[in-house]
């Protein structure tokens, strides 16, 4: 395991812990670009988001910043969608192209994201029949990305909900926060049935990481707690987001 990894997945966790989300996506980017063998990059991955989201979670659910009566929509397809994702076997380029991809439309999400943030309440007012459809497409949507790619999905819920006015900050914070410990968990399920042997042994060498992530979680949390300006750390990581984007299409040019 190259030992950059290691500070990196530490500064990762550290600026999305700050901000609400797990860090997977970028987790992803870092090991595709670093060479580490792409069958463990989500297990990877989906185990760190794991860890940077499980404390957060928690505090959302404990403050009432999870309303569980509207949630449940994003949920019903999502997980069974991570679960199907995270079985699917796709090649070497297929899964950086998909995976730069994604990146960076949320990157260009959490820029428009950052823009307004704070102005946004919930004045959703489609008939409730047609907000649960939506929802429900949402997840489906975001679920399989998830599983596919080894992220948790926060990273495209949070500025999606914001576009649609589905909440308060507070309510889609915990929504993108719940979102992604469940998709990473039904997601490294099914990314766990296409682990092989060879790859369960090599899988153990990258236990550094999730020392990692959990240390910069716990600042990147305490940063968040000080009330800095978030729409700089928005900025910040959407920009990082966005560069590690470009060097993943540039890899996956090179694949072809």
């Amino acid at each position: 395991m190259p030992s950059f990894l290691i500070p990196a997945f530490g500064v990762t966790a550290l600026l999305y812990a700050a901000i609400g989300f797990g860090g997977g996506s970028t987790y992803t980017a870092l090991l595709a670009i670093s060479g580490t063998g792409y069958q463990l990059l989500p297990i990877i991955s989906l185990c760190c988001n794991i860890i940077v989201v499980a404390g957060g979670t928690w505090r959302f659910a404990r403050a009432g910043a999870i309303d569980w009566r509207r949630i449940w929509p994003l949920f019903l397809l999502s997980i069974p969608a991570a679960w199907f994702g995270g079985q699917l076997p796709v090649s070497e380029l297929a899964f950086t192209a998909l995976l730069a991809g994604a990146l960076g439309i949320a990157g260009l999400l959490i820029l428009l994201q950052s823009k307004d943030a704070q102005d946004h309440q919930n004045i959703d007012n489609r008939p409730a029949k047609k907000r649960v459809l939506l929802n429900l497409a949402i997840g489906g949507g975001l679920g399989f990305l998830a599983g596919v790619t080894g992220i948790g999905g926060g990273i495209f819920l949070a500025p999606i909900l914001y576009l649609i006015h589905w909440g308060s900050p507070r309510a889609i914070a915990g929504a993108a926060s719940l979102f992604i410990l469940l998709n990473s968990l039904a997601g490294l399920a099914g990314q766990f049935t296409n682990l092989s042997g060879n790859n369960g042994a090599a899988l153990l060498s990258y236990w550094p990481l999730l020392l990692a992530v959990l240390l910069g979680g716990a600042c990147g949390s305490w940063l968040g707690a000080l009330r800095l300006p978030l729409n700089w750390l928005r900025r910040g990581t959407a920009l990082l987001i966005i560069l590690v984007s470009l060097r993943l299409f540039w890899r996956a040019i090179t694949l072809l």
